[in-house]
């Protein structure tokens, strides 16, 4: 995500900033920050993030954005800090994907994971050895969309994440560790893999 993307950004979400002038910035700021920021003063935060370095990840359908994942190493996140439930767990060069995003039309297709993926790959090739998530647990009744915004635990169970924290019946903390490619693999030994492979 950089500037050349920003009116995509904004557009997906929408005038309320993804949900009540939130623009993702939660979990980036202090509380009385966040309070005081709500609305324009929270997309001025975000936009000035753009501007420096990619906070996360935009996934298109076409040329419409469609679902956005911040991701980032995970001291840029102050919340973990104050926060009882998600202080963070050891670990060294750990990356944080802690809020989604998705388009109510394309909601319930899988790119929760899509994304999941995307950042891990990301978080790799800056340097991260691990990367976390703080999915909510899977219930049987359904749940509003305003309320699982971290994503859901099966997700992240089927995307080799694994469990290093429970302070909440409902809030875990999961981790996947990273592996870097090994330098000498070329384009061509990988399509060779992959064509193995189907």
């Amino acid at each position: 995500m950089t500037s050349e993307h920003w009116t995509a950004l904004t557009t997906l979400f929408g005038p309320k900033g993804a949900c009540a002038g939130c623009w993702c910035m939660f979990m980036r700021l202090p509380a009385a920050d966040f309070l005081r920021g709500k609305g324009v003063g929270n997309r001025r935060a975000l936009r000035r993030l753009v501007a420096s370095r990619p906070p996360g990840l935009i996934a298109y359908d076409g040329e419409e954005a469609v679902a956005w994942v911040s991701v980032a190493p995970r001291e840029e996140f102050a919340r973990f800090e104050t926060s009882r439930v998600l202080a963070p767990v050891a670990g060294k060069s750990v990356w944080s994907a802690p809020c989604f995003f998705v388009k109510a039309s394309h909601r319930g297709v899988g790119l929760s994971a899509v994304l999941i993926e995307a950042a891990a790959r990301f978080a790799t090739r800056q340097g991260a050895r691990s990367l976390e998530g703080y999915p909510n647990a899977n219930r049987l009744e359904r749940q509003p969309a305003a309320f699982v915004w971290t994503g859901f635990e099966s997700t992240f169970k089927r995307a080799g994440f694994r469990e290093v924290a429970r302070r909440s019946p409902t809030r875990p903390i999961m981790r996947r560790e990273l592996t870097r490619r090994p330098a000498g693999r070329t384009a061509t030994k990988q399509a060779r893999e992959g064509a193995r492979r189907g």
